[in-house]
């Protein structure tokens, strides 16, 4: 918290900061506003939702932050930027970017609000550096909504490729390194993203659908196609990275394609040794290197997926109740800074002392827990439980009798 002091203003909303970031390390079933106040010793939640919508703060400066600290802390020559999306699902048509669209959290279509996210992982641990709030068309196209959820009344539509790229840009413009991104279909198959890491020098592993076609010395063809003429000793047996149940083992190909320019193109293949699934990756990297390290750099992509878990179980990622885009970017970059603690104080943690026989190695949530229970605790007399209770019960009074008056106008 020190290091993120300098960006406050005033010393009242920097101490409330720190809090809210404890409150977000809890162990509370639910994190918003009115819990962590609670939870923190606040009298009402007026604090912690003044920190989040009106308090004099830099956001931007201290997702900054967050992004040094962890790259100085996780840092790995090898380090992979993993780019993806993750949705919230939302009530109402009000809350900032809020739609109905897929989202791999349900599975399905739903009303849902969407962002992208950069995660920096190597061998040390991952964590993420950045954030963007994907704003659909049906938000840009109106000014006005634009305006009254706190987005500029000028934001214009931006593709997930394309907020991929801002945050790439501001990672390596920032002058932090890494040698590769990677990525799901999303990102793959957007042409423009893949020149722009082209031409930044950026390696890359990035998935593409089995219809997406490819530059080959005999003309194109579609990935699928392609991996239907390979021979059997072109497939080797290679771990994707250790899973929860042990090494994660598939085939593995690849094919040199003809792409003009410099660096090396390739289409890599990966195929489930029990049910023959296959998928497929586009390939760049400014020298050769061997099928090894693309399969490392493939398996990475999965530590974005962790994150989410765990960002959203454990820091309350996923649990803001704001509608206004300032507040949505305060809070997110705050749960970041509490997720990247763990990751790090987990990484300190592995490199200090040898992991006792027969235990496995400290995770974020064991971390969390002993976190919770041997250092920040906080213990609340019985005063402070039933004022609680009696602002609840008042706040959700005024709230019943406002709908009421609501809808005996609207009769």
């Amino acid at each position: 918290m020190t290091r993120i002091a300098g960006r406050f203003k005033r010393i009242e909303p920097r101490r409330r900061a720190r809090r809210l970031v404890l409150g977000l390390l809890s162990d509370l079933p639910r994190k918003n506003c009115w819990t962590i106040a609670e939870w923190v010793g606040d009298a009402t939640p007026d604090g912690m939702q003044h920190l989040l919508g009106r308090a004099k703060w830099d956001t931007d400066a201290v997702r900054d932050d967050v992004r040094g600290y962890v790259v100085e802390h996780l840092h790995d020559n090898q380090a992979v930027l993993v780019v993806d999306e993750t949705g919230d699902v939302k009530k109402g048509t009000s809350t900032v970017g809020v739609q109905r669209q897929y989202t791999g959290t349900a599975g399905r279509i739903e009303n849902a609000q969407v962002a992208v996210y950069l995660v920096y992982a190597g061998r040390r641990g991952h964590a993420a550096v950045d954030r963007e709030l994907y704003v659909p068309r049906s938000w840009t196209s109106e000014p006005d909504r634009c305006q009254a959820a706190g987005l500029d009344e000028k934001t214009a539509f931006a593709t997930k490729p394309e907020l991929a790229a801002r945050m790439i840009g501001r990672f390596l413009d920032a002058g932090h390194r890494a040698q590769w991104v990677a990525g799901d279909e999303v990102y793959g198959g957007n042409p423009k993203l893949r020149a722009a890491l082209e031409e930044r020098g950026c390696g890359y592993v990035l998935a593409v659908a089995r219809t997406h076609e490819v530059p080959t010395r005999g003309g194109k063809f579609r990935a699928d196609a392609l991996a239907k003429k390979l021979p059997k000793r072109a497939w080797q047996k290679l771990s994707a990275g250790a899973g929860a149940k042990g090494d994660r083992f598939y085939d593995w190909a690849v094919i040199d394609l003809a792409q003009p320019g410099p660096g090396n193109h390739q289409l890599l293949i990966r195929r489930n040794r029990s049910t023959g699934e296959l998928a497929f990756y586009r390939c760049y990297s400014p020298r050769p290197v061997p099928l090894t390290m693309l399969v490392k750099v493939a398996g990475s992509r999965w530590r974005v997926e962790e994150f989410f878990q765990s960002g959203k179980g454990l820091a309350g990622l996923d649990e803001h109740q704001v509608r206004r885009f300032g507040s949505w970017s305060r809070w997110v970059t705050l749960a970041m800074l509490a997720h990247a603690f763990l990751a790090v104080v987990r990484a300190d943690e592995h490199d200090r002392q040898p992991i006792p026989q027969g235990l496995i190695p400290l995770t974020c949530n064991e971390l969390q827990r002993l976190f919770i229970a041997l250092v920040i605790q906080p213990t609340h007399d019985a005063a402070h439980r039933l004022h609680w209770s009696d602002w609840r019960r008042r706040h959700q009074a005024r709230s019943k009798t406002s709908h009421y008056q609501r809808q005996a106008a609207e009769a």
